[in-house]
């Protein structure tokens, strides 16, 4: 008997520049089973231009402005939901940020009414302590009201294999009972070697002026080569064989290569786990403002492939027996 073909439809909510649809796709692949994507949306022109550039479709808009009559029918709901209002760079604003902050109620909306058999969400890691884990409560006891059976943790991406420490919160929830394993296996981090260009073929623009390179060396020495140096607000210089978090709008100077010189775009992609054929069409500043907001790939596709495992056994529990002599294959869609 041949194997039945199954199909998870996603919806990518807050797209950016398609991390975790990277992510969703890859662990599909890795688990055999076929996906869709049904839907997705941006506010932010730059990328949705990146976005089409690579995918071959514009994301809709500003979600808020979209009935869930709208949207298609979908398996597994994915949303890297904005996160300065949580995050310290953006005041800790929380929901008192009524632009961004708020947007968690959106997913919330489409949750309740479209049903999806499971969701992962993704935010900066202080949403969890955000106004003494108040935030936190609403989130998760929200989506329980709605009907999921969720759960959440943060995870660093230089446990799954990308030399940056980047600690992210995921949120995931699955309709009814569920017996979710959060990923427990360490990829071994790749080495900066993979990572950056060769300095030569670096353009000038990415070279830090003498004056900042001259006060990074008088500040600072480092103990590994390559590394990259990371300054915080107070004007503290460290240096690690990996990157600290990348950030939205950060200042250019934060990260320097060996003291020396600035991350270009596509090493700022391949970072988060972007592939080398992901196209770069937006400016060095769009492309590093998408490289800080994107999500880790890696990252998402190890908890993705783990909803994927229990929503096809789910399947597979319901599907009726096939005699064994039967010609005809049963293509199976998964919908809710």
């Amino acid at each position: 008997m041949k194997k039945e073909a199954v199909e998870l439809k996603f919806i990518d909510l807050f797209c950016g520049i398609g991390g975790f649809r990277l992510a969703f796709e890859a662990a599909a692949k890795d688990c055999e089973v076929k996906s869709k994507c049904v839907f997705s949306c941006d506010i932010d022109e730059a990328c949705a231009k990146a976005y089409e550039a690579n995918f071959g479709e514009v994301p809709m808009g500003d979600i808020t402005q979209i009935a869930s009559s709208d949207i298609p029918d979908h398996d597994v709901l994915l949303a890297g939901f904005p996160c300065q209002p949580f995050s310290i760079i953006g005041g800790l604003q929380g929901f008192l940020d009524s632009t961004r902050g708020t947007l968690f109620f959106e997913i919330a909306r489409i949750l309740r009414d479209k049903r999806p058999r499971a969701f992962v969400l993704e935010n900066v890691k202080q949403l969890v302590r955000h106004d003494r884990g108040k935030t936190m409560s609403i989130i998760m006891s929200t989506l329980r009201e709605i009907g999921y059976a969720c759960d959440y943790r943060i995870l660093n991406a230089l446990d799954f294999g990308l030399p940056q420490k980047r600690e992210r919160v995921f949120i995931v929830g699955m309709l009814g009972p569920t017996d979710f394993e959060w990923p427990s296996e360490t990829i071994p981090m790749k080495p900066l070697t993979e990572i950056l260009e060769n300095d030569e073929d670096v353009p000038q623009k990415f070279w830090a002026s003498e004056y900042i390179r001259q006060k990074r060396h008088a500040a600072h020495q480092s103990k590994f080569y390559p590394s990259i140096w990371h300054e915080n607000k107070s004007g503290h210089i460290s240096s690690y064989p990996y990157s600290c978090a990348l950030r939205a709008n950060a200042s250019y100077n934060y990260l320097l290569v060996n003291g020396e010189r600035r991350l270009t775009p596509r090493e700022c992609l391949r970072l988060q786990g972007f592939p080398e054929s992901f196209k770069i069409v937006c400016t060095d500043e769009q492309t590093r403002t998408q490289a800080g907001n994107a999500v880790p790939v890696p990252v998402a596709k190890s908890v993705i492939v783990s909803i994927i495992k229990r929503l096809v056994a789910s399947t597979n529990k319901k599907r009726p027996s096939i005699a064994a002599d039967e010609q005809s294959i049963m293509s199976i869609e998964v919908t809710i």
